[in-house]
């Protein structure tokens, strides 16, 4: 065999990787297994109780993030539109990095989302959440969920009426269409998630 026709074979095997890559990672490649988190009436949460569900979005929310704050109401919005047509939305208050002095003029204001907590972080981390707001979509396949998108819900944090990409709502309407979710991954902006 010609040393030309190694490196054509070489080559083709290469792009052959690198396009299974990417369309595992947009077809949502990585699953996770169940984990439970807590109410605000103190009762466990477990994610496999959803199995049957379309998909389950977890958004991780902080009362004192400003950001936060700017997407309750689209959040809430998403919320009770998909709600009925089977996807279930899960809400976790995940600490940030804020002193004291904010946190105390921020927590007045709260918001109104049925927030869940994640004892030790270890959700947010399982996820990969770095950022408050920061959805991530499971969907549930065979034993597990797999992870079908991670990251922004629009590109407008500040200004809902100018949105142009609802990149949240688009994997979603693709997931009760029967299509892949599209795009795996947006980044979040938002305020940071504080690590223990």
């Amino acid at each position: 065999m010609s040393l030309r026709r190694i490196s054509i074979i070489t080559a083709a095997a290469l792009l052959f990787c690198t396009v299974a890559v990417g369309v595992a990672r947009a077809q949502g490649g990585r699953t996770v297994d169940d984990f439970s988190l807590k109410n605000s009436a103190n009762a466990e949460v477990a994610l496999r109780s959803y199995a049957s569900s379309k998909a389950v979005v977890v958004v991780f929310v902080n009362p004192n993030c400003a950001f936060t704050r700017l997407y309750q109401a689209r959040l809430s919005a998403l919320s009770t539109q998909y709600g009925g047509r089977g996807i279930q939305f899960l809400f976790i208050e995940a600490p940030i990095n804020l002193d004291a002095s904010a946190d105390a003029g921020a927590k007045a204001t709260g918001i109104d989302l049925p927030l869940l907590s994640d004892e030790g972080q270890k959700v947010s981390s399982l996820l990969g959440a770095t950022k408050t707001p920061e959805a991530v979509v499971l969907q549930p396949v065979g034993s597990g969920f797999a992870v079908r998108y991670k990251g922004a819900i629009d590109d407008n944090p500040q200004v809902e009426g100018d949105t142009k990409e609802h990149y949240l709502q688009q994997v979603l309407d693709n997931l009760l269409g029967g299509r892949p979710a599209g795009v795996p991954d947006k980044r979040a902006a938002g305020c940071l998630i504080k690590r223990n």
